[in-house]
């Protein structure tokens, strides 16, 4: 397969050309909340998407104005800000010394039509996520013979590898759980996955009868049992999944936290038609795919989920509350069947973009390039809002102490000393 070999702004070009006559011709996409997002987007990283300007308080010479970006998991540009963010997130709440198993819970294709249908709302898509969990939780406590508590990280991604709609769950499960009654831990041993299958099955099938009680649902899924005997598709990811907490999160991102494409898959852009290529599931090849424009976004926009909507949550004892009351019956319970326990996990904290933009370019941007000292947030400007932060109306507000002139040799006008120590340069100076 050739490298891409078009421009890195590709993406966002196509949605600039387009997204306008698509939403006339697709109207269910013609909503404040779409628009808000792709314009987001598109203003990504440019000044007329908003800004903070950063000016040197020591000698006044150097600005530097620093484009707001979206953060969003749609955002090529974000996608890396998008999946460093979650691992600092699952990082959290990992326990130190636990097992954790991939599982990959999948919807037959038949249904995704309904999951579609109501990707406006979200209500289907969380009862899924629970749904999942519910039933992960099952079948563990049908293995071990006994009723646990087991925690979960439940990601809900709906794209698959193509770009159509494909809803499916992963899911990171503790090895056992907790059996509330005796407050003792239960490992998780060996077990049939297959288990897992029929199970899924009935409850996915159980909660599509009862969120959509229609005849037609109750048809389709009496024709699904019927065609799968054996129950439905569900991953299971076997002895690879990282035991410490920064390569577990990392492990999870690269499969939920990623945008529908990546530039480097985006092959031609001709103004009418996008050519993209994909690794294929069955073929284990990658394949070309050459689509009308308006399909191209299609596929892409049909991926935002509702505002708000959590894509990532804990259940059982991942969650908040239960996290903090079983943390230490976890730990006995480990360390009376043999496993050492190493301290506690790593929190991945989350990068700014200073220290992003020292790891790729190998310079601090909030220098003074002629002086050498630190830079200060002198002026914010959104294009909704105007300027939100302005540090010459601070200064004149008299939000610093005065000192007197010699602290500033050279300097003209009503020098002031900042709380941290900083000196700024008199007003008219730094005007001009």
């Amino acid at each position: 397969m050739p490298a891409a070999t078009v421009d890195p702004e590709t993406f966002r070009k196509i949605f600039e050309d387009h997204w306008s006559e698509f939403t006339r011709t697709h109207v269910a996409y013609a909503t404040e909340y779409y628009s808000e997002v792709v314009q987001k987007m598109l203003g990504c990283g440019r000044e007329a998407g908003g800004y903070t300007e950063y000016r040197c308080g020591h000698c006044g010479l150097d600005v530097r104005r620093v484009a707001f970006t979206c953060k969003s998991c749609f955002c090529l540009s974000c996608a890396k800000v998008y999946t460093d963010d979650f691992v600092a997130q699952v990082s959290r709440v990992l326990q130190p010394g636990l097992i954790y198993r991939h599982m990959v819970l999948t919807v037959p294709e038949q249904l995704r039509l309904t999951f579609y249908r109501d990707r406006a709302t979200g209500k289907l898509l969380s009862a899924f996520m629970k749904c999942g969990h519910q039933c992960l939780e099952a079948v563990v406590r049908t293995v071990v013979r006994q009723p646990v508590k087991i925690g979960t990280i439940v990601v809900v991604q709906t794209h698959g590898r193509s770009g159509h709609y494909n809803p499916h769950l992963h899911i990171i499960m503790t090895s056992g759980g907790i059996n509330e009654t005796t407050g003792k831990w239960v490992e998780l041993g060996y077990f049939p996955y297959e288990i897992i299958h029929k199970k899924w099955q009935y409850d996915l099938l159980t909660l599509l009868k009862t969120e959509v009680p229609t005849p037609e649902m109750g048809t389709l899924i009496n024709e699904l049992y019927a065609k799968y005997p054996k129950g439905l598709v569900a991953h299971v990811t076997k002895g690879t999944v990282p035991e410490r907490c920064r390569g577990l999160a990392k492990y999870l991102a690269k499969y939920v936290a990623s945008p529908p494409i990546a530039v480097r898959r985006i092959l031609s852009y001709t103004g009418s038609e996008v050519t993209y290529w994909y690794q294929d599931h069955r073929t284990k090849g990658k394949e070309e795919v050459t689509v009308p424009v308006s399909t191209f976004l299609g596929r892409m926009v049909q991926h935002l989920l509702p505002k708000g909507f959590q894509r990532i949550r804990y259940y059982g004892l991942h969650a908040t509350k239960s996290l903090q009351k079983w943390a230490s019956a976890i730990t006995e319970g480990l360390r009376k069947i043999g496993r050492q326990i190493k301290g506690t996990y790593q929190i991945v904290a989350g990068k700014h973009y200073r220290e992003r933009y020292q790891e790729s370019a190998g310079c601090d941007p909030l220098r003074c390039r002629h002086c050498g000292h630190e830079m200060i947030a002198w002026r914010r400007w959104h294009p909704k809002y105007g300027t939100i932060y302005d540090e010459v109306e601070q200064i004149k507000a008299g939000r610093y102490e005065p000192f007197t002139p010699e602290c500033a040799p050279g300097v003209r006008g009503p020098a002031v000393r900042a709380p941290s120590g900083r000196i700024s340069l008199s007003l008219p100076s730094l005007w001009g």
